[in-house]
């Protein structure tokens, strides 16, 4: 009888004690093998500068005042390896984000797997235009842009030069006709050749012999990472660049400058971000930057940067409730977020309302290449957003 009465009264004290903490569960997407990898460095290293910032070093450390633990996983630039790293994330690993993800192919394997598990997407990069409009998804939320936004501004910005005619280039994938469409949208010009040509390509050789035969007055680039080096290179070396104007969206920047070198000079680049921008924040995140990791941080490393904050902030903002997952989703997207852009504002479908502007190569006071802003060319929406469903939109 007693050990019945020892028995009960144990099991009345579990049932009357508090709930274990949370714990918040986070799988990084990134890509840390092959030419990708280049931006997968930038990546990874604003990301965990960011989760520093925040106090989190080490697994049980706590982002936003909850235990926190993280998990990585490598998608090889390939959309099967993606789709079964997200897969280990959900059912093994038991996230409640996945955050990262570098290519929009890879993206747009993996998102519907993510929101019918009713996990957050917090893309770090990437913004495939489907994903801002039609198929955009309260669970989905970006620290970078939608793919058209960048290639809008530089449309944008290449009509107000007054640039009669333009060849276009892109790799033949979702964010390579995302840049196309983009670009198209604003600039009002004639595009004389649209090339597309594969991803991962390094020889641009026939590609440049055809625009030499166009004669364009410009040329349009979009080609990240180890492709923009490559690209640039042979651009350089063909001296067309005496002939046209010479405008890339994600080809050059602080990934590619230092492969680059001179061949980059006189580049002119649309972007959302710079090292320069004034505010506190910004700087705190390049001085630290630089100092652990021994070189200029990269637009890709400020979105990655600004993730972990975004989280924390929205986890703070709901007292440390982080399983239901579209109360987390609207809070990263309402939360005031300090970010190295300034404030950072989130449009209904879950992509930053954020300025674009003018840079161009050139060399600083210290005989350095870097990215000297020259202007500002707009602050607005992405075009996309009017095609995301009401009942989707937050």
């Amino acid at each position: 009888m007693q050990r019945f009465v020892l028995a009960a009264a144990s099991a009345i004290a579990t049932m009357s004690a508090p709930a274990c903490a949370q714990e918040l569960r986070i799988g990084f997407l990134n890509t840390t093998t092959g030419g990708g990898a280049l931006i997968g460095k930038h990546m990874e290293n604003g990301w965990k500068l960011g989760l520093e910032h925040q106090g989190f070093m080490k697994d049980a450390d706590k982002l936003g005042g909850v235990a926190t633990r993280i998990f990585y996983a490598d998608d090889q630039v390939k959309t099967d390896v993606g789709v079964k790293e997200v897969e280990k994330f959900i059912k093994q690993d038991k996230v409640q984000i996945v955050a990262g993800v570098i290519w929009s192919n890879v993206m747009m394997a993996i998102q519907q797997q993510v929101f019918e598990a009713k996990v957050v997407m917090v893309g770090a990069n990437a913004g495939p235009s489907p994903m801002a409009g039609p198929l955009c998804n309260p669970l989905n939320v970006s620290t970078a842009w939608a793919n058209d936004d960048n290639h809008e501004a530089a449309g944008e910005l290449v009509q107000r030069e007054g640039v009669k005619t333009v060849v276009a280039m892109a790799p033949n994938y979702q964010a390579g006709k995302d840049s196309i469409a983009g670009f198209s949208r604003f600039y009002k010009g004639k595009i004389i050749e649209t090339i597309y040509y594969k991803i991962g390509e390094t020889d641009f050789q026939a590609d440049l012999a055809k625009v030499r035969a166009l004669k364009p007055d410009a040329l349009f680039v979009f080609a990240p990472g180890a492709m923009g080096i490559a690209f640039v290179k042979q651009w350089s070396a063909s001296g067309l660049g005496k002939e046209m104007k010479f405008y890339s969206a994600f080809s050059v920047d602080y990934v590619t400058l230092g492969a680059m070198g001179e061949a980059a000079l006189g580049s002119i680049v649309p972007t959302m971000w710079n090292n320069d921008i004034a505010n506190p924040k910004n700087e705190k995140f390049v001085k630290d930057y630089v100092a652990k990791f021994a070189h200029a941080p990269s637009n890709f490393a400020a979105q990655s940067y600004d993730a972990p904050g975004v989280i924390a902030a929205a986890v703070k903002k709901l007292g440390g409730k982080v399983d239901d997952a579209a109360a987390l989703a609207k809070a990263m997207r309402t939360a005031p977020i300090d970010s190295v852009r300034g404030t950072l504002k989130f449009n209904f479908n879950g992509y930053p309302i954020q300025p674009f502007y003018k840079a161009v190569v050139a060399k600083g006071a210290d005989g350095k290449l870097g990215l000297k802003i020259e202007g500002k060319i707009w602050e607005r929406p992405d075009t996309m957003s009017e095609k995301c469903p009401a009942d989707k939109r937050i």
